[in-house]
C-alpha cells in the first residue's frame, strides 16, 4: 500500500529535486493561527508537513520547540484538537503528506489502537515518535505499519553501519538524518559530515533521506539539497511565530506570515 508520503517522493523523484519538510507545533500561539499557518505551508512551498504534538517533556527538542510547546499546551492544544487540526486542514488539502511528531507518552495515554484509528481518519499519513526505539517497535511501529501508514525512523552521526540495518529494519516513508548531535536548532549542520554520512546511510536502505536539526537559511538548504531527498526546517519556523507575538505572547498579523515568507525562502533555496 503506498501513502501520500510515498506517492510525494516518487513525484520530487520525477522532477529531480530535494523535498522541503517543514516542521511546526500544533497549537502554537493558538489554534486558529496555527491552523492558518499549517494550511498557507503548501502554497509557500512546503512538500511534506511535520506537525508536533505539544508534549511537558520534549527531551530530543531544543528552547525555541519547547517553548512552542509550551504556548501550545498554555493555550489549551490536546491531542484531540491536533488530529482536529489535521482534519480540518484536509478539509482544503487532500494531497500534502502529514506526519505526526512527538512522543510516545501523550500517545500511549490516548490509547494506541485508538490513536491511530482517529489519526487515520483525520487524514495523518505517518509517524516520527523519537523515544521509540527499534527494540520497541511492537509498541506503536508495527500496528502504524499495519494501519497502511508510515513509521519514520531517525538516524544520527552515532548510527554506524552496524547499528543501521535494526534502526531501517521496520521504517518507511523516508527516513530522518539528524544532522547533528544534540537537540534540535541549537547548532548549523557541518555539510561534508551531512554528505558523508548520507552517502553512507545509503548503502543501507532505498528510502529517501531527509536532513533536518538546524537548517535555518536557503543557502543551508541549497546545499543540503544537493545530496539529501529533502531538507527538514523547523526551530527557525518556530522561532518565526516566537518573534512575531506581542509581549503577551498573543498572535499578531505578522504571524502565518512571517512563517510563510522564511518557508517561501527556503522552499527557492532547496528548488535552485
Amino acid at each position: 500500500m503506498t501513502t501520500r508520503i510515498d506517492r510525494r517522493f516518487e513525484a520530487l523523484k520525477k522532477e529531480g529535486r530535494a523535498a522541503l519538510v517543514t516542521f511546526v507545533t500544533a497549537g502554537d500561539p493558538d489554534y486558529d493561527t496555527s491552523l492558518k499557518i499549517i494550511a498557507g505551508l503548501p502554497k509557500a512551498g512546503a512538500d511534506v508537513i511535520e506537525i508536533g504534538m505539544p508534549f511537558t517533556d520534549p527531551m530530543a527538542d531544543g528552547p525555541a520547540i519547547q517553548a512552542a510547546g509550551l504556548r501550545a499546551l498554555a493555550a489549551g492544544q490536546n491531542m484531540k484538537k491536533t488530529l482536529k487540526l489535521v482534519k480540518d486542514f484536509r478539509k482544503q488539502d487532500k494531497d500534502t503528506p502529514i506526519v505526526l511528531m512527538g512522543y510516545y507518552n501523550p500517545v500511549y495515554v490516548y490509547g494506541v489502537e485508538k490513536f491511530l484509528k482517529d489519526s487515520k481518519t483525520a487524514g495523518v499519513d505517518g509517524y516520527i515518535i523519537v523515544d521509540l526505539p527499534p527494540e520497541e517497535d511492537g509498541e506503536f511501529c508495527i500496528p502504524a505499519l499495519k494501519a497502511g501508514q508510515n513509521f519514520i525512523r531517525l538516524a544520527t552521526p552515532t548510527t554506524d553501519d552496524h547499528r543501521a540495518p535494526t534502526v531501517f529494519h521496520n521504517t518507511s516513508g523516508f527516513v530522518y538524518y539528524v544532522s547533528v548531535l544534540g537537540i534540535t536548532g541549537t547548532k548549523a549542520p557541518d555539510l561534508k559530515s551531512v554528505k558523508a554520512n548520507v552517502n553512507r546511510l545509503r548503502k543501507h536502505t532505498k528510502l529517501p533521506i531527509c536532513v533536518g536539526f538546524g537548517v535555518k537559511s536557503a543557502e543551508q538548504a541549497r546545499a543540503i539539497a544537493k545530496d539529501a531527498d529533502g531538507v527538514v526546517v523547523g526551530s527557525a519556523l518556530v522561532q518565526a511565530v516566537e518573534k512575531s507575538l506581542t509581549k503577551a505572547g498573543k498572535p499578531t498579523s505578522k504571524t502565518a506570515k512571517a512563517v510563510h515568507a522564511l518557508v517561501s525562502d527556503i522552499a527557492q533555496g532547496v528548488r535552485s
